[in-house]
Formats: C-alpha cells, sequence, structure tokens
C-alpha cells in the first residue's frame, strides 16, 4: 500500500511553492525565537514556484523580488512585486548570460542605490548588479565579484569595515566559501579557511544576513528531512580574515498550510518575507515534469 502511494505521489505531486509575511521585526524574532502572528500567506499564483523571496521598503510600501518556476518553461526566473499581490508582477530583465536558471535575487540597499545578486550558478559566477531607479524591473550588470565555480545562493553584507560574501557550490553540502573586500564593488577575496567544513544544515544560505545589535546573524536551510525542510539562523560569533565561528541559535518550522517546507526569509520595516511549501496533485504533473526535466538539459 505505501509502496503504491510513494509512486502515485511520485507521478502525479509535486512542490508547491508560496510567499508569504508576518508584522514582526529582527530583534523580536531573536529574542522570541519563533515568527509571531500566523503567517499572511499571498493569494496563490497560477505557476509551480513562487519562492526565494527578498523584500526592500521603496518609500514604506513593501517591494519584493522572487524565483519565479513554471514547469512549462524549466528554468526560474526573477520577478518583482509591489506589495503582496501577485497580479502586479513584472519579470525582471537585464540578467546575463540568457537563458539560464535564475533564483535566489539577494537584495543590498546602499547610499540611495539598490543592488542585487540573483543566482547564477549556470554561469559559474557570481556578479553585482543594481536595479535601474528610474524601471525597477531592470538589472543592470556592475560587475563580476568572484568566478569559477556553480556557486548558489550568494549573500552579502557590510559588517565590521568590510564587505562580507558568503556562499557554497551546488551539489556540496558540506562546505561554506566566505569572501570579503572593502567596498561592495571591489576586489573579493577568498577567507582563509575556503573551502570551511560545515553540517549539511548549516552550508546553504536561507536569506538576508541581518543583525541585531552588535550581533550578526546567518539563516541556513535545513535539508535533514527534506529539500527546504526549515531554516536555522545562526550566529556568526567569529568573522576575520582568517577565522569564522558559527552557532547554531533556533530553528523555524513551516506554518500551514505550507507545513511541508520554508527555505528563505527577509526583513523590511518591521515585516518579515519567508515562503512555504505545500504539496499539489495534477492530472498534468507527469508531462510538466518531462517538460521540465528535458528543459533543464
Amino acid at each position: 500500500m505505501n509502496a503504491t502511494i510513494n509512486l502515485f505521489n511520485k507521478i502525479f505531486a509535486a512542490d508547491k511553492w508560496n510567499i508569504g509575511f508576518v508584522y514582526q521585526t529582527p530583534e523580536e524574532l531573536i529574542s522570541t525565537k519563533k515568527l509571531g502572528t500566523a503567517v499572511n500567506w499571498l493569494q496563490e499564483d497560477n505557476i509551480d514556484y513562487a519562492a526565494d523571496p527578498f523584500v526592500v521598503s521603496i518609500n514604506d510600501a513593501p517591494r519584493i523580488y522572487y524565483e519565479e518556476l513554471d514547469f512549462w518553461k524549466g528554468k526560474g526566473e526573477i520577478m518583482m512585486i509591489d506589495g503582496f499581490d501577485f497580479k502586479n508582477k513584472k519579470k525582471v530583465e537585464g540578467i546575463k548570460p540568457d537563458a539560464i536558471h535564475l533564483s535566489y535575487p539577494y537584495l543590498i540597499a546602499e547610499n540611495d542605490c539598490l543592488y542585487c545578486v540573483p543566482e547564477t550558478s549556470e554561469a559559474k559566477e557570481i556578479a553585482l548588479y543594481q536595479v535601474d531607479q528610474e524601471d525597477p524591473s531592470l538589472l543592470i550588470k556592475i560587475k563580476v565579484l568572484v568566478s569559477g565555480k556553480a556557486f548558489v545562493d550568494s549573500s552579502i553584507i557590510y559588517h565590521e569595515n568590510r564587505y562580507w560574501l558568503f556562499t557554497s557550490v551546488s551539489g556540496d553540502h558540506n562546505h561554506l566559501y566566505i569572501y570579503h573586500s572593502k567596498t561592495l564593488n571591489g576586489q573579493y577575496t577568498g577567507h582563509y579557511q575556503n573551502p570551511i567544513p560545515v553540517e549539511k544544515e548549516f552550508c546553504r544560505a536561507a536569506g538576508s544576513l541581518f543583525k541585531v545589535g552588535k550581533s550578526l546573524y546567518r539563516p541556513t536551510q535545513n535539508p535533514i528531512n527534506r529539500y527546504g525542510g526549515s531554516i536555522m539562523i545562526n550566529e556568526i560569533e567569529i568573522l576575520s580574515e582568517k577565522e569564522f565561528k558559527n552557532a547554531s541559535k533556533f530553528e523555524i518550522l513551516p506554518d500551514k498550510p505550507y507545513s511541508r517546507g520554508l527555505h528563505n526569509i527577509s526583513f523590511a520595516n518591521n515585516i518579515i518575507v519567508i515562503d512555504g511549501k505545500r504539496k499539489v496533485l495534477s492530472l498534468m504533473m507527469p508531462l510538466k515534469k518531462i517538460v521540465r526535466n528535458f528543459k533543464k538539459r
């Protein structure tokens, strides 16, 4: 019986990702060690994935950049919405090279400018883009920061007079890479300990690096039970050009009805934005999976 159910799910079931938010500050998250009130989930879009959301406040209103994945297209795209409504979504243009899988549009606000570091692992590079001030759905490539590997989920923060870039490599769940630079678009130098051995639940990033007081925190994906199962909040206790020490503080668990997982968290103006996963069934799913796997090649 279990074998039959597993086979049925393998053929007809898939993960459905959506975006949600709560009214909470990073300080409140750290003090309570959990998301605050019930998550407000967006009215689902008709695509398969809306995940990896990063939020920024524009004129005191939220704007979200995120990954959209449609199985018929096979590769992820970066989209943006103003507020919490997929009806006003726009496709983000300008990321090079074209026709590669895109995800994890990490945002950095600096000097009244907004920058983005999207995941472009197929290009084997981490590149810095500036968001066009006239057209926020257009990204302008500034510079390749690091290259040579299939980097995923790259995250940057300014901390103690230096920019720190945390990243990992696709398929390698036990090594963390750290780079640092004196300026955001400067020369990034590899950490003395690269690649840094870590347990897999502390490897791949799960959203925005953030500070509470003088403490620096790094969310990571916890894949122990399943891909995107939960988020670990870790405090970086020591960070220098030659040293790194990380301590796990607590776990953020999925919220119903998206109880199968979450793997990204972002912050802006007393709002925390996350994603969530649930299982859906469709008679079209076998064909959609075939098309997706074909287009991924």
